[in-house]
């Protein structure tokens, strides 16, 4: 079966062909209005995997689109408005450009329908919670899923026997517990805006400072818009690449050392709470853009949690390139760098809905 992975941002798109092993055989991306020029020149594939960030309570696994399904994801897109539009564009798109090609939508919050009661539920009324889907939904799952699948082949252990912290750390950045290969916890919450300090995302900050600032003027708009795209360490620095905060950083920048600490607090103190809700910890892994590239961030966060028994060899993880162990020798924890892969979870997802139809 050769599965076309859709995986479209709130602007750009990537496309990925594999072919039943799982083989890249082609790939492409740009803006997402450009979906007919991309997919011309590819093989014809058997099916398509469309990646949505939201599946709301109503999806935990993937699911093959028909009407109904499309329907009730426009009515998600309230729940993600940066994303799941994007997503809806690209599965009209492709479905248009491949018609009669069988659509599978895969989601970023299935991987989290398994947080306990106690972890997804926020202290609010019930009314609210039952009346709005007030909950928190975790995303980034697709990676999470992929890196728990690929860390128990790199250690050649069954993934439900470790208790694990993956940190998918780009762009947007969270944390997942997995224990028993499931999410047990996650920092991200209603929205992607909760947990750590992101690239333009403030990460958890007191409720009520968007409520006081619009109380003192500013529109709920500007002050969600700040929230998504102002804050993070581009609202620290003026510059959400943290390729060029850890420059400026070596050259003793002191603005740049200043949002690294910030940065470096919340992760230590959210890698802290996800080992605390496992109880301990076996495995250590960093994915996504930053996590995969940035050997400083993965040592600082190994040094910070080094009462746990995690450390890190500066050797391994300066040459960490795709999938490595960085374990330091004798550590109690081991610490992996996995290359994150959603279009292969996207592809496996795909696979699981169609073959058992």
């Amino acid at each position: 079966m050769r599965v076309l992975t859709v995986n479209p941002g709130s602007s750009s798109l990537k496309l990925s062909l594999l072919d039943a092993g799982d083989t890249v055989l082609t790939e492409a991306s740009g803006p997402r209005q450009e979906m007919a020029p991309l997919v011309k020149d590819m093989p014809r594939p058997d099916a398509i995997g469309v990646r949505f960030v939201h599946g709301g309570t109503d999806f935990t696994a993937p699911v093959l689109v028909n009407d109904a399904v499309t329907e009730r994801l426009h009515a998600l897109a309230d729940l993600a408005p940066l994303h799941q539009p994007a997503s809806l564009h690209a599965l009209s798109e492709i479905t248009g450009v491949l018609p009669g090609v069988p659509a599978v939508a895969c989601f970023d919050t299935a991987f989290h329908a398994t947080l306990p009661e106690a972890a997804a539920t926020y202290a609010l009324p019930a009314d609210w919670r039952e009346r709005f889907g007030l909950r928190r939904y975790g995303f980034h799952g697709l990676s999470f899923s992929y890196a728990v699948r690929r860390a128990g082949e790199l250690l050649g252990t069954d993934p439900a026997t470790l208790r694990m912290v993956v940190c998918h750390l780009g762009s947007g950045a969270s944390l997942a517990a997995v224990a028993d290969g499931v999410s047990i916890d996650t920092t991200m919450g209603f929205t992607p805006l909760e947990g750590l300090v992101m690239a333009s995302r403030a990460g958890s900050i007191d409720p009520g400072i968007p409520l006081w600032l619009i109380k003192h003027g500013l529109s709920a708009h500007d002050v969600n818009d700040v929230l998504e795209h102002g804050s993070g360490l581009l609202g620290l620095t003026g510059t959400g690449d943290m390729r060029r905060i850890r420059e400026l950083a070596e050259g003793r920048d002191v603005t740049a050392l200043a949002a690294l600490d910030v940065y470096h607090h919340r992760l230590r103190a959210c890698a802290a709470a996800m080992i605390a809700s496992l109880g301990g910890l076996d495995v250590l892994a960093f994915t996504g853009g930053v996590g995969e590239h940035a050997p400083s961030v993965r040592m600082r966060l190994a040094e910070d949690l080094a009462f746990l028994g995690t450390a890190v060899d500066p050797d391994r993880n300066a040459a960490a390139d795709g999938d490595a162990d960085i374990t330091s020798d004798g550590a109690a924890v081991r610490a992996l760098v996995i290359a994150a892969r959603e279009d292969l979870e996207i592809a496996a997802g795909v696979r699981q809905v169609l073959t058992r139809r």
